[in-house]
């Protein structure tokens, strides 16, 4: 029991008008006030506008009042640069965990302004949403409004840029320094297919490493890379040990799919000390790392390792064992799985609804004609094939096509180069294995004789206004068209997810592009209990994309599984 007689203590959290407010009344009625403030500085917005607060202005003006009553009251302790870690309940009241960030610069400081002017590092600045960039000693306001001179500890631009937000500048100093086993640790606290991604992510964190501005970024992948291939020789040199998940929490969890999201789910949850189990409706793991992305690019020992990992840390998976309209996701929730994420990609290819696209054979969608070859068909489809489509998994069919032995390979692509969504090195690397590619330019009609394709009317295009993608619009040419001979057409147009396997009464609230709405923040569907993410979201994106996915939801399904 607390002491009656003793002071009550409070808690406020937030340094904006609103907490500042609170933290005078419960003061005014003799409490013992703690506010906490996660920016260096209080006011919030209104403070952030102006730092100073200028005549004129009775809302920042207010503003400035109330932070000078809350920094000079006695019974007010300003914590800024503060959050709160962790609330918990004791024996007559509550207990609150609080994680400070040092100020950096000390009570020494005279406000000349003077490091300012000789700040050498430029992070983005977040408040202006990564806009511009700023110093990373930032002034907040004189002390007598609850202000400091702070040095933030900047986050590079490559970690801002990174979907999963790796400490890139930890790992490569530490393969720097030749710790490696450091280094994969801090690769893999975001990232579970290290290997996967060291071989196949776009690598968008060296689109903006300063390194670039002098001469070349940083290999960050490539390094990636290296220290994930450091793990695979430890592994089978027999000195691997994986982690240790948490305590066992007896918990069920099902994961639909075995992409990249559903084992970024599984790892997290197994990290957590539940019990994922995945169920796949292939015979091999990974989704479209296996089935959608060539052998040449990403070698399957080096998926299967990241799936061992994976397994090591008690993750089951059950092969060749899809949802179907007669096993459904209630009967996971009868066979005791207390949470499902439904990660099951996006399979279906899109038409380009041309004429006579229905009309012959010699057609075979991307996914379905990569699918067959990584799956251990290696028949040549065709002497003349035409690949449909500017993105990877066009140029991953043209090239698979040239590795098969067809005669010739052609790609279409409605835009010019610079559009062209595919990565540039991909690109470069078709056109030098022979890849013919004709960039602006769309197919019109197909060709054939006695129901079999025999080739393609296609024509020339122009580029007009942006569209909606942020792209130039591509503009048919009247009098352009052509003819190319083909006796195999492969459109890789796009994708969507296939979600034929759910019953008619499903419950879902899906999107028009066959996709599951969810909650962005958390991945969770309208149905309690089941969440999704990846591609079955979003449609067709990046592996790393797909990781992001997972870890959201898997944040947000530990916090529904450890509800009371």
């Amino acid at each position: 029991m607390s002491d009656p007689s003793a002071r009550r203590e409070v808690v406020v959290v937030g340094g904006g008008v609103s907490g500042l407010k609170a933290a005078i009344e419960a003061a005014d009625q003799g409490a013992s006030v703690t506010l906490v403030e996660e920016s260096p500085f209080l006011g919030d917005l209104l403070l952030k506008e102006g730092r100073i607060p200028p005549d004129g202005f009775p809302s920042l003006c207010l503003s400035s009042k109330l932070i000078n009553r809350v920094v000079h009251h006695p019974g007010i302790r300003v914590l800024t640069n503060s959050s709160v870690k962790r609330v918990s309940k004791t024996d007559g009241g509550i207990k609150v965990s609080l994680k400070r960030w040092p100020a950096r610069v000390n009570e020494a400081c005279n406000a000349c302004g003077e490091c300012l002017m000789v700040c050498p590092i430029k992070p983005y600045d977040r408040f202006n949403e990564g806009l511009m960039l700023r110093t990373a000693i930032d002034f907040a306001g004189p002390r007598d409004f609850g202000g400091i001179y702070n040095i933030e500890k900047e986050t590079p631009a490559c970690q801002e840029k990174c979907p999963v937000h790796i400490d890139i500048r930890k790992y490569v100093g530490l393969i720097a320094g030749g710790r490696y086993e450091e280094a994969i640790k801090v690769v893999r606290d975001k990232n579970p297919l290290p290997a996967v991604c060291g071989r196949i992510c776009p690598h968008p964190c060296e689109s903006v490493c300063n390194r670039g501005r002098q001469d070349e970024a940083v290999a960050i992948d490539a390094l990636k890379r290296f220290v994930s291939d450091y793990e695979i020789a430890q592994r089978q040199a027999g000195k691997f040990v994986p982690p240790k998940p948490k305590k066992d929490r007896k918990i069920k969890v099902a994961v639909v799919g075995a992409g990249p999201a559903g084992l970024t789910v599984a790892h997290d949850l197994a990290l957590e000390g539940f019990r994922p189990t995945i169920f796949e409706a292939e015979s091999v793991p990974g989704g479209m790392l296996h089935l959608g992305i060539p052998e040449y690019r990403l070698p399957r020992d080096i998926i299967m390792n990241d799936v061992a990992y994976i397994e090591d840390l008690g993750v089951e998976i059950k092969y060749n064992t899809p949802l179907t309209k007669k096993f459904t996701v209630d009967d996971l929730f009868k066979q005791g799985y207390k949470a499902i994420f439904m990660g099951v990609g996006a399979y279906e290819g899109l038409k380009m609804r041309v004429e006579g696209e229905d009309e012959y054979e010699g057609f075979l969608d991307c996914i379905k004609f990569l699918k067959r070859v990584n799956l251990g068909d290696k028949s040549k489809p065709g002497d003349k094939v035409i690949v449909i489509g500017g993105g990877n998994s066009a140029i991953d069919s043209a090239r698979t096509a040239i590795r098969l032995g067809c005669d010739e390979v052609t790609l279409l692509y409605r835009r010019s180069r610079k559009e062209m969504p595919a990565n540039s090195w991909e690109i470069d690397a078709a056109a030098e294995e022979g890849v013919k590619i004709h960039y602006l330019a769309a197919p019109v009609k197909i060709l054939g004789k006695q129901g079999k394709v025999v080739g393609m009317k296609c024509t020339r295009m122009r580029l007009g206004k942006l569209d909606a993608s942020g792209r130039r619009r591509p503009i048919p040419i009247e009098g352009s068209e052509f003819e190319v001979e083909a006796d195999l057409i492969v459109p890789a147009v796009s994708q969507r997810p296939d979600i034929s396997f759910l019953p008619e009464e499903h419950g879902f609230e899906i999107s028009r592009w066959n996709s599951f709405e969810v909650d962005t923040s958390t991945g969770a569907t309208n149905r309690p209990g089941i969440y999704s993410g990846g591609d079955a979201v979003t449609g067709p994106a990046t592996v790393i994309e797909a990781i992001q996915a997972g870890h959201i939801a898997a944040s947000a399904m530990k916090e529904y599984l450890s509800q009371p």
